[in-house]
């Protein structure tokens, strides 16, 4: 599910902001990226949000600042002086008047360098930055929650269309059985009046007693109706349900397959289709509920 939240918090000289994006995917991924010199807090971080995200792309920003004093960096000579050579080398090549300005050159990768001790203790700015990022959860478990909501309206409204063509279904499934033994005993009669055959009573009982056996899918029109009182249940009553839901509608497709394959109908063979449409429309959302 799709969701934003950011915040930002200041203690002792110390500023830590954090933003997190979740964006739709059936599994857990989680991208983070931490100022330069706290990549240790990563896992703390990746810790965190696994207790409110289970499902989704999840990308993390968190940049930390510091009230620094000029003693707290330093140059570092020798990536300076790899600079400066290589450019003034590349000067006198393309013939160029002016050497190149150390002030241009303070910016490139490695040259100034923070001293370890001014990064701070991990363990004093964790504190900070999990105060941020809890804030930002709040704001981003808000959003997919409203999300959430929406979506149940949508489900729910699926789950309603696919009752009701499952109850056009159960109605017209005896007329199929004498439907057929309508057009059985008009092939008979035809036949029976060019050749002079008779057949016994008993066989064509039979024969339609066969086909409606072959053809029954009561017990498959349970299962459905019975998975769809389940999948309401499971999604109004559980907060981590998106699994659950995902069995539950590979169960759905798979009953409504098999009353397709069995009825023999063309208006039955229809609600079919729109059923699994429905379905399927289900399986999109429901990949990315928590």
């Amino acid at each position: 599910m799709t969701g934003f939240g950011d915040a930002r918090r200041e203690a002792d000289g110390l500023t830590a902001a954090v933003e997190i994006r979740t964006v739709n995917n059936r599994h857990f991924k989680l991208s983070v990226r931490a100022a330069e010199g706290y990549a240790a807090l990563e896992t703390q971080v990746e810790e965190l949000i696994r207790r409110y995200v289970n499902r989704g792309t999840v990308q993390v920003w968190v940049r930390i600042d510091q009230n620094r004093s000029p003693d707290q960096f330093r140059f570092n000579e020798l990536a300076l002086l790899g600079y400066f050579r290589h450019l003034e080398d590349l000067s006198q090549r393309l013939n160029l008047n002016e050497p190149p300005r150390l002030d241009c050159l303070v910016g490139l990768p490695g040259v100034v360098e923070e001293n370890s001790a001014a990064q701070g203790d991990l363990e004093q700015v964790w504190p900070l930055v999990e105060n941020a990022l809890l804030a930002a959860v709040e704001k981003l478990v808000a959003m997919r929650a409203e999300e959430g909501r929406a979506m149940a309206v949508d489900l729910e409204a699926n789950c309603a269309f696919i009752a009701e063509k499952l109850a056009a279904i159960e109605r017209q499934a005896p007329l199929v059985v004498e439907a057929y033994q309508t057009r059985l005993m008009e092939r008979l009669n035809r036949l029976l009046a060019r050749h002079e055959i008779q057949v016994e009573p008993g066989e064509i009982i039979r024969e339609v007693g066969v086909f409606a056996e072959r053809s029954d899918i009561s017990e498959e029109i349970v299962r459905l109706r019975s998975h769809l009182a389940q999948f309401l249940d499971v999604m109004n009553g559980e907060d981590q349900c998106g699994k659950k839901l995902e069995f539950l509608t590979q169960e759905m497709f798979r009953e409504t397959n098999t009353i397709g394959s069995k009825a023999g109908d063309s208006e039955i063979a229809h609600r079919v289709i729109e059923i699994k449409a429905a379905i399927e429309r289900v399986r999109e959302m429901i990949q990315n509920v928590e």
